[in-house]
């Protein structure tokens, strides 16, 4: 059975499809039509709703976004779902509405209603955001008639003074409600699953062995939105707390597999900081905010924008079964294309990502048709230890250039040994990676441009790695 509380209702689901949508159940068994379906794929944000869920004390809410196209029930199991009905007190709008009203941010009016949630969840957040901050709050929702200047503008002045709304004043209630539900979880045994524990995941896999495993459901959701298919069965990982846990020890990184990129990216950045823009670029925050690196890593698709970085920063999987574990370099994962070496009954625990031994250069590039929420025709990530200007060691990953995400072992071969700050370098690593792979033409890009892009994004590499160059290759301030 799922708990959840809709809006201010306490509600309680015991029979429902496995690929019951959030979305799906909001407009067609509840008949709330605020939250529009526009791409039914987490494009285009007409979907969005808000998640308030109890922060790891348990004496706070957190505010997000998602995507409900794309969300199962699951995403909202022991959680406040709140949608664009239930902002507003009697007649009087949420400030956020009012704000889109008083600087004339809405026209047709089909995007208004996702845009007002990312701008609630903003309002939430206890910041007073700059002009980049809310941006990122709104990526994700597209606008096809007003523009985004209004829209920004009023974003930025609701959130920067944010007096308390009913939400605030309510929050101890809505606290304690949450903890009842969470304290009834019961595992539904058929359905959509969700086992609490490895041992029930476990026992779930034998007796549903054709049951696909999902997390965020970013990726097997467009199978349900797109291509209409049904599911009997579908295991959720979301409430196993095994797989929620991101720490750092004392030589990597640990984080939980079905914990979501946005949770995941502190601990990240925290070790990591030029990793900053391929996360942000990673689809949008709603995506983000459901999207999960076991999730990232076990389609194995080969234009995934995370198992490039991970292969530069020589990650390890760990993979288990319920009753023992065993790890997995990232190098050694993926088999073919979509395959990897996971037997049936393994799912993918966490990904341990050593800790940086001593000064590094490394960068993540993404190119891309759009700057974000779009898919990577190449992705290059590069990871250098040089030491007295000389290369000790050398990691790369790429996407989108073979069928599987691959490293570069002849570029690291080549390039041990060699000055780093030497035109050599540059003419070495170009040639090889020019030549090193074999890609298609799709519509994303030829393979001709895919082989030209890798020599010249390994030039950038260099250039932007020079201790007395300051070559900023990238413009860096919006209009």
């Amino acid at each position: 059975m799922i708990r959840f509380l809709l809006n201010h209702e306490v509600v309680e689901l015991a029979e429902f499809d496995a690929g019951l949508t959030v979305l799906n159940y909001l407009r067609e068994h509840r008949k709330m039509k605020g939250s529009k379906e526009g791409c039914a794929a987490g494009d285009c944000g007409a979907c969005t709703v808000a998640l308030a869920e109890l922060t790891p004390a348990k004496n706070s809410l957190h505010y997000r976004t998602i995507n409900s196209c794309i969300a199962l029930m699951s995403a909202v199991d022991g959680k406040q779902l709140i949608t664009v009905e239930h902002l507003c007190e009697g007649a009087t709008l949420h400030p956020v509405q009012q704000a889109l009203v008083d600087y004339h941010g809405s026209q047709c009016g089909f995007c208004t209603p996702g845009l007002v949630m990312s701008m609630f969840a903003l309002y939430h957040k206890d910041i007073q955001p700059h002009r980049e901050q809310v941006s990122y709050a709104l990526s994700g929702n597209l606008c096809r008639c007003t523009g985004y200047r209004p829209i920004i503008d009023a974003a930025t002045a609701v959130c920067t003074h944010s007096p308390a709304d009913k939400f605030k004043r309510n929050e101890q209630q809505t606290i304690a409600a949450l903890k009842e539900l969470q304290s009834k979880a019961e595992t539904p045994e058929r359905g959509l699953l969700l086992p609490q524990n490895r041992e029930q995941l476990a026992r779930f896999i034998k007796e549903h062995p054709e049951a696909p495993l999902v997390a965020g459901n970013t990726d097997l959701g467009l199978e349900v939105t797109q291509k209409l298919k049904q599911y009997d069965c579908l295991i959720s990982l979301s409430q196993v707390a095994e797989l929620k846990e991101c720490r750092e020890d004392d030589d990597c990184i640990s984080l939980g597999a079905a914990c979501s990129l946005s949770d995941i990216e502190p601990h990240l950045l925290a070790v990591y900081p030029q990793l900053k823009e391929i996360l942000e670029r990673f689809a949008s925050l709603p995506i983000r905010n459901q999207a999960t690196l076991g999730g990232n890593l076990a389609n194995a698709s080969p234009i995934g924008d995370m198992p490039p970085v991970l292969l530069a920063l020589g990650a390890i999987v760990v993979v288990d079964n319920g009753e023992k574990s065993r790890n997995i370099p990232v190098s050694k994962l993926f088999t073919s294309y979509r395959q990897t070496v996971l037997c049936s009954n393994e799912w993918i625990s966490r990904i341990l990502i050593p800790k940086p031994a001593a000064p590094y250069l490394l960068r993540a590039y993404k190119v891309s048709k759009r700057f974000e929420d779009d898919i990577s025709a190449v992705c290059a990530v590069f990871h250098l230890y040089v030491e007295d200007g000389v290369i000790k060691k050398v990691a790369s990953g790429f996407g989108g250039v073979a069928v599987t995400p691959v490293s570069c072992e002849a570029l690291h071969q080549a390039l041990v040994g060699k000055r780093w700050s030497s035109a050599e370098c540059i003419a070495i690593g170009k040639e090889i990676l020019m030549q090193a792979f074999s890609p298609i033409d799709d519509v994303r890009a030829t393979a001709e441009y895919r082989n030209q892009l890798l020599g010249n994004l390994w030039h950038r590499f260099w250039l932007e790695n020079q201790q007395d160059n300051h070559i900023e290759t990238r413009v860096v301030t919006y209009a």
